[in-house]
């Protein structure tokens, strides 16, 4: 997959930063699949009423190898 809208770039102290952003740049990227992110605990409580309630969630994330950064001009 290709992302053509790159924000900024850096490379061994030269860094270009968009407006919002760079024109001609593109980052060819590899997906490796969906996975399951970090659980994130939801836990509800009101005093004195005993009502407690507790939940999770789990994101579902892309995870993406970076194969090359094309900068504008090349």
């Amino acid at each position: 997959m290709e992302l053509d809208k790159v924000l900024f770039i850096g490379d061994n102290g030269n860094t270009s930063v968009g407006t919002p952003t760079i024109k001609g740049a593109k980052v060819v990227a590899t997906s490796l699949g969906e996975v399951k992110g970090n659980k994130v605990i939801v836990f509800k409580y009101k005093a004195k009423v005993r009502y407690r309630k507790k939940t999770g969630h789990r994101q579902i994330c892309t995870r993406l190898i970076i194969g090359e950064i094309i900068k504008p001009g090349e």
